[in-house]
């Protein structure tokens, strides 16, 4: 008989394992590894050394770990790994204004730069209708850079929530990556965290915020695409941080 005075115990242990590979990399890891092959084949070991460590390396830039998504009506999750760059209060692109899109008015924008070593895979920050997939294409210019936003090859996402909260963001090519691939298209419905897009080698994601919300995360912060709560909507209380 089942003593109702004690909580069942729900712990349930989680093991590290090896992140896969996603599938729009493995024709790369292929050819980097076939020209490891030959220069090793050829004898040619002090390039088949540097070849074997650029194969690893692209095994790595495309490496699809699974994320734990936090569970909340209003939270908005990193859309990317990397770090914080720029937080500002700026208008909405000119493809994403309107009053079926993100309107006219000025909205905090939280810029996230990936560099060659983060996880590339894309995510987004809140479940709903995929209203507007854009593609603009544009120069290669640092991803780090403001200007960038405007300038460089980049593709808009807009989603939709079912009481019509609309959250856009963007990823922007930067001075390697030289295509964003999308796995969403208008009409799809996503999940919070669910994956997107991915862009190669090397970007930025910015993330435009509803009017009331501000961004739960500080300049210089890293933060983990799909786990990391970037803002509470309709929270307006804005985080600082202090580097030390």
């Amino acid at each position: 008989m089942t003593d109702l005075t004690k909580p069942e115990s729900t712990a349930v242990g989680v093991k590290w394992r090896w992140p896969s590979v996603h599938p729009e990399g493995r024709k790369f890891i292929l050819i980097a590894g076939g020209i490891t092959a030959f220069l090793a084949f050829m004898a040619w070991e002090t390039l088949a050394w540097p070849m074997a460590g650029v194969t690893l390396w692209v095994a790595a830039f495309f490496r699809d770990p699974i994320r734990t998504v936090p569970q909340g009506d209003n939270l908005v999750v990193a859309p990317a790994d990397g770090m914080v760059t720029l937080i500002q209060n700026v208008h909405p692109p000119r493809e994403m204004t309107g009053p079926d899109a993100l309107g006219d008015d000025p909205m905090i924008r939280v810029s996230i730069f990936m560099s060659v070593f983060d996880v590339h895979i894309n995510r987004t920050p809140i479940g709903g209708t995929v209203k507007q997939v854009t593609y603009i294409a544009g120069k290669f210019l640092n991803a780090d850079l403001d200007k960038a936003s405007e300038d460089n090859e980049r593709q808009h996402i807009l989603v939709e929530r079912g009481d019509g909260v609309r959250i856009g963001f963007t990823q922007i090519a930067g001075l390697v990556a030289r295509r964003i691939v999308p796995f969403v298209k208008p009409g799809d419905i996503v999940a919070a965290g669910q994956r997107i897009g991915l862009i190669r080698f090397g970007s930025r994601v910015d993330v435009y915020l509803p009017a009331g919300t501000a961004p739960r995360v500080a300049l210089g912060q890293r933060i983990v695409a799909g786990e990391t709560i970037l803002a509470v909507i309709g929270e307006n209380d804005r985080l600082t941080g202090i580097p030390q």
